[in-house]
């Protein structure tokens, strides 16, 4: 279509300047705008969430990349120059240029830019973010297997400036065709965001990344991974089975992450996960792939299984292996060896109220975060609320004036501007629209003990028949027997602790003492009977204690989401037929 015939039938929108083409619409997220039909491709946007977190994850990966560079530069001069000190003066004459070269003398290197591989992009929205919101993006490859959903990537690539113009390479193939091919020229990023399960494209996404990359993986098959209806599908997809139990996501979470580790682990590869979160209806994980041995080795102890009770939700784990590590003295070196583990951890039936032990598993039992990315994660979110009113509104306006040049006829050949989005300026903040709830859910992570799993007060208090404590209660009581806790952020009401089963077990039995239970209400010989007539180990004592508040708690913060939209979820594949029918209807 033509320029003439293309402005005949197209609108302008007043807020943005842009011409919109009849038949599409205009979606604006952040520093980013589509057009959109009704039946070409995907956007779901209640995920704008896992957009935010995406760009400013990968935003403070590749700034600490860089540190860590430049970190290893300044080891290396610093070698050299101890080595000439100690060489004397006899060598000092021929090392002298080499020396300048390693001594910063020269001029500092550009910084290491990243490479980003979508291969599963839809309608291009988080490229283009990622290419206009990070600095250190010089190349993001928007993969779609559908010709339509490509064609609307480029065409959405075209409105929204020239650094969306440079940055972005469009590609219509099979993603998994994509990331093999990129074995011998692997990427720093791999962004997994599938319809479902990311299970078929994770083997060639841990061969397509760079030593010291990220992967970031989505899954919104939760019914699968969060529940035992389906197990063989669990098994099939990610390698273990899930738990029927409060903390189902967080096991979620950890066969998502076992799945990673295994498919890594093949190729002498290992995974360091920096944030992994159950959020809404999915889950999301960043992990970091390094190349190393020593790493693959430590696998086997960092996967377990689980004896899971069938009422009281107690577990108890089992490590595939043994760990050990001795260092050698004279050269610093690390020896890491691994033993067969010694089992089962328990008996037949549940220590605790003798029901029977169901298994799940394997799955990673390893940490979920690295506690210093999630915190550097939570600065960079709080520093973007610094940016000005101003600077947001250059960075919309220079959008739309990228849009204006690719609408407007062919003498129009571009667009000057300042906007630090568009000049991809380090010191861009952009402006998170979900600021809110990532700083919740930031901060309620960093202070998330590295252990699974989480329990619900409400759900032992129902095992018991008991008037449930409050929060502050049993925090109290956990912490005054001499126990870490802390909150989860897989679930509202939810706390981790070092505390066993048992030691929970007991404060709730000290509880019922001056909160009586009727036990006329319980059937003779339940689980709940047996729990109750055991002894105590010790009095609990729920005064509050002086760590019960933490940072978190002083303010106000949307730890857990409520549902945004009526009829929330992951929506329906882009095409789908009862979803369109209702779009055209107008319904919701």
């Amino acid at each position: 279509m033509d320029v003439d015939s293309a402005s005949a039938t197209a609108s302008i929108d007043p807020t943005t300047s842009i011409s919109v083409p009849e038949g599409l619409r205009l979606h604006t997220e952040n520093t980013t705008h589509l057009l959109l039909s009704a039946n070409e491709a995907f956007l779901n946007p209640v995920q704008e969430f896992n957009r935010d977190l995406s760009v400013a994850c990968i935003r403070v990966w590749s700034e600490m990349r860089e540190q860590e560079r430049q970190a290893k530069r300044e080891a290396g001069r610093a070698r050299k120059k101890a080595k000439v000190a100690k060489e004397g003066t006899s060598t000092k004459g021929t090392m002298d240029g080499e020396v300048g070269k390693e001594t910063g003398e020269t001029s500092q290197p550009a910084p290491l830019k990243a490479t980003i591989l979508e291969a599963l992009s839809a309608t291009g929205l988080r490229a283009i973010r990622y290419a206009k919101e990070i600095p250190l993006a010089s190349r993001v490859i928007a993969n779609d297997l559908s010709p339509a959903a490509a064609e609307a990537i480029r065409r959405n690539v075209s409105i929204n400036g020239p650094l969306a113009q440079e940055r972005v390479h469009v590609n219509q193939g099979d993603a998994c065709a994509l990331l093999y091919n990129h074995r011998s020229s692997p990427v720093d990023v791999v962004d997994l965001d599938p319809y479902g399960t990311a299970a078929p494209f994770v083997d060639g996404a841990v061969q397509a990344i760079r030593d010291g990359g990220l992967l970031c993986v989505t899954c919104t098959d939760l019914a699968v991974l969060a529940t035992v209806n389906y197990p063989e599908k669990c098994y099939s997809n990610y390698g273990g089975v899930s738990v029927k139990a409060d903390y189902c996501h967080e096991a979620a979470l950890r066969l998502v992450l076992h799945s990673l580790a295994t498919a890594a682990a093949r190729y002498g590869r290992a995974i360091e996960p920096l944030l992994s979160l159950s959020i809404d209806f999915y889950v999301r994980v960043f992990v970091r792939v390094r190349y190393s041995a020593i790493g693959v080795k430590r696998l086997i102890g960092n996967t377990s299984t689980y004896y899971v009770c069938s009422f009281c939700q107690a577990h108890y784990g089992q490590t595939l292996g043994r760990v050990e590590e001795k260092t050698h003295q004279p050269s610093g070196n690390v020896n890491v060896s691994a033993r067969v583990a010694q089992g089962p951890p328990v008996d037949g039936r549940c220590p605790e109220c003798e029901s029977k032990l169901h298994l799940a598993g394997p799955m990673w039992s390893g940490p979920l975060h690295d506690k210093f990315f999630v915190k550097e994660v939570l600065k960079h979110v709080e520093g973007s609320e610094e940016a000005t009113p101003e600077a947001a509104d250059a960075m919309r306006s220079t959008s739309a004036e990228g849009t204006e040049a690719a609408h407007a006829p062919a003498k129009a050949t571009g667009v000057t501007t300042n906007s630090a989005a568009e000049a991809g300026d380090g010191d861009f903040k952009p402006k998170y629209g979900t600021a809110a709830r990532m700083k919740g859910m930031l901060t309620v992570t960093s202070e998330e003990l590295d252990i699974p799993f989480f329990f619900t007060p409400s759900r032992i208090a129902g095992t018991f028949h008991c008037i449930t404590p409050s929060l502050d209660d049993i925090t109290s009581a956990i912490l005054h027997a001499g126990h870490a806790v802390s909150r989860s952020h897989a679930a509202a009401g939810s706390l981790k602790t070092t505390a066993s089963m048992r030691d929970l077990h007991d404060i709730f039995r000290a509880w019922i003492s001056t909160h009586p239970v009727n036990r006329e209400k319980i059937a003779m010989g339940s689980p709940t009977v047996k729990l109750l007539d055991k002894e105590g180990s010790f009095q609990a004592n729920f005064k509050r204690h002086p760590d019960l508040a933490s940072a978190s708690s002083k303010v106000k913060l949307v730890r857990y989401q409520v549902n945004p939209t009526a009829g929330w979820g992951p929506g329906t594949k882009a095409g789908g037929k009862r979803k369109r029918g209702k779009e055209e209807k107008g319904e919701q």
